[in-house]
């Protein structure tokens, strides 16, 4: 009873005598719980007995009970040979029957969340105490929150992590993970296509967009709205994979013995794997940018789209704009990758002073970094694909002529046309893929 005194007296921060909800809701935060306003609800919906929004220590012991009745067997079943304590190995063993693979070092730091003692172990009190503030209701769920991710990706392109280590580079084994974030991909760009639909149409048609989006609207129907989201979807996560694998393929390989990478490392390797990823998806961005922009109707879906692009031009048309794309890709890439990876090597070092809005605003900074670096590129490239089709988009020959082109025809401004459109779009992408990726990986692992 002492130990859980001590818990007690450890949650309730400013020593009232009773755990407030803020006083949960932030410990829950600190080790990744999520939903956590969910979990916190839950835990005074049944516990907090006189209904005053908070747990006394009388309530707080009814809590812990049941806690202990549900996790006992679990903890029994965790702990392979029998010895009164969890190590790395079974904490290894419990990923692989999982159909994942931990590396020593991340099954290190799941340990050392739990471990009180320094011992590198974790008996039953140790391991009691984190399932009390982790509120899991299986190990499934357990294990999705030991890999939950705190940082948010506001990416436009990059839905998965792309920190991942030596082991999880194996495609066989992202499983259930790789599932999750597809589907919370899919959700997030069909909820916000219009929006990317109406950046394509600015970068292409300038203040004229608008306009011409009301029109198209009017002839071809709201469903007009989401025209091209179906090959974006098909882009999206495979694109997100390769990026990601080929990153951390190359990261380990330039890592060697050394525990972090520098900036410069982060910014050419961002580069590379973004450039690669870009290149091999690329004919879908085309397709893309030709059902956005062409009048509903005009294409029998993706590949009819496609079909008739080879036949009436020619197999170099699904490569139109790759040279200002793949030159907007690489410093892209590059910035965000760099900016994103230093913001999460300066979280893990004091993840209790850093909550999800500033990780948010951080890592939208870092899209941001890279948007405002390469989205002129980003605009001649769209107006080079739109150029086989579209008689109002300036002719271009290569990138500095429709760079010159656009100043002398917009200024300044011209260059940057959509990209607010893209910063808006960035926000509810994100939330969408935070929230959604944990709920599906839940669900998933709850099914298997």
């Amino acid at each position: 009873m002492d130990s859980f005194r001590g818990l007690f007296d450890k949650l309730d921060r400013n020593k009232d005598g009773f755990i407030s909800r803020e006083e949960l809701h932030s410990e829950m935060r600190r080790i990744g719980v999520e939903p956590v306003c969910e979990k916190v609800q839950a835990i005074l919906s049944n516990y907090d007995q006189n209904e005053d929004g908070r747990l006394s220590y009388e309530e707080f012991l009814i809590y812990i009970m049941d806690r202990e009745k549900k996790w006992k067997i679990d903890f029994h079943a965790l702990d392979r040979n029998k010895c009164g304590a969890i190590d790395l190995e079974d904490i290894m063993t419990l990923f692989k029957e999982l159909g994942l693979v931990i590396s020593k070092p991340n099954a290190k730091r799941i340990i050392q969340m739990m471990d009180e003692d320094n011992s590198m172990t974790v008996d039953w009190d140790e391991f009691l105490q984190h399932v009390i503030i982790n509120p899991a209701e299986n190990i499934g769920e357990l294990v999705s929150s030991w890999k939950h991710n705190l940082v948010f990706d506001v990416g436009e392109s990059r839905s998965l992590s792309i920190e991942l280590t030596q082991d999880e580079t194996d495609l066989s084994i992202w499983g259930n993970f790789i599932l999750a974030a597809g589907l919370a991909d899919a959700v997030s760009r069909t909820v916000t296509a219009p929006i990317d639909m109406l950046k394509t149409r600015l970068q292409v048609f300038g203040t004229k967009a608008v306009s011409l989006g009301l029109r198209e609207l009017q002839t071809g129907g709201f469903r007009s709205l989401w025209q091209g989201n179906a090959v974006n979807v098909l882009k999206g996560t495979p694109q997100s994979t390769l990026q990601c694998f080929i990153y951390a393929q190359m990261r380990m390989s330039t890592l060697g013995e050394r525990e972090s990478l520098s900036v410069h490392q982060r910014f050419g390797l961002g580069c590379v794997s973004g450039a690669v990823a870009h290149a091999v998806f690329y004919p879908l961005e085309v397709l893309k940018v030709r059902l956005n922009l062409q009048p509903a109707g005009t294409y029998n879906g993706v590949l009819g789209c496609a079909k008739l692009i080879y036949q009436n031009e020619s197999v170099a048309a699904f490569y139109r704009g790759f040279k200002p794309s793949i030159l907007c890709m690489i410093p892209y890439a590059g910035v965000e990758c760099a900016v994103h990876q230093s913001i999460m090597s300066w979280a893990r070092q004091d993840p209790e002073q850093v909550s999800d809005s500033k990780l948010f605003l951080f890592s939208f900074a870092a899209f941001a970094s890279g948007q405002a670096t390469s989205y002129p590129l980003a605009v001649i490239r769209t107006k080079q694909q739109a150029q086989a089709f579209c008689s109002t988009s300036q002719k271009t020959a290569d990138a500095l002529q429709g760079l010159v082109g656009i100043y002398e025809k917009n200024g300044v401004r011209g260059f940057y046309n959509g990209m607010g459109a893209s910063f808006v779009r960035a926000v509810p992408c994100a939330l969408l893929n935070y929230t959604l990726t944990s709920k599906f990986e839940t669900l998933l692992s709850s099914l298997s």
